[in-house]
């Protein structure tokens, strides 16, 4: 398995060409610029190494204790994590879950603290569905399409290179899809 620091040169590496082909299909500087800037995100922050203390996790800092019950749920190396086909699409959905826990725990303790009305679970789906009502009618679905795609690419870089590694020592690559 290539080390942290193979896995970031990969990812810095291959963010270039994942930018310029993004351009080159839409044509979209901007484009280009969202689809480089998720596959460095992809690979450096939100790669299939958060399953473990990896550097991908380390990034987090302060919001490393989000990443707990993902490691705790998930066993290292395992297709729910490294991937090809579902990956990426489990940490987005886990992470947008976490996030929806994080933002109503705390407009609940600010409504406590300001003794205000409570917030109702209603309440943040439909903020949910404002900003990607917003997102789509400013971004578009095409950037929304480009940035998960980033993302993907991101973390597909990391696998391969653990797929890589793992037929160089062992001779087999079985497991990732």
């Amino acid at each position: 398995m290539p080390s942290g620091y193979t896995h970031d040169a990969i990812t810095f590496i291959l963010a270039v060409p994942a930018a310029a082909a993004a351009f080159y299909v839409t044509g979209s500087f901007a484009a280009g610029a969202v689809a480089g800037a998720a596959f460095l995100f992809g690979g450096l922050m939100f790669g299939p190494d958060l399953d473990t203390v990896s550097k991908q996790h380390s990034r987090w800092r302060f919001f490393r204790f989000l990443w707990l019950p993902y490691r705790v749920f998930f066993k290292h190396r395992s297709r729910w994590t490294h991937g090809l086909i579902f990956g990426t699409l489990i940490r987005v959905i886990y992470f947008m879950g976490v996030a929806t826990i994080v933002l109503f725990a705390a407009s609940y303790f600010s409504a406590v603290l300001f003794n205000s009305e409570m917030p109702e679970v209603a309440d943040l789906a439909g903020a949910w569905s404002d900003a990607g009502r917003l997102m789509r009618l400013h971004a578009g679905t095409d950037l929304m399409i480009l940035t998960f795609a980033g993302l993907w690419g991101g973390a597909a870089s990391h696998t391969f290179a653990d797929m890589a590694g793992t037929y160089i020592k062992t001779g087999r690559s079985g497991g990732f899809l």
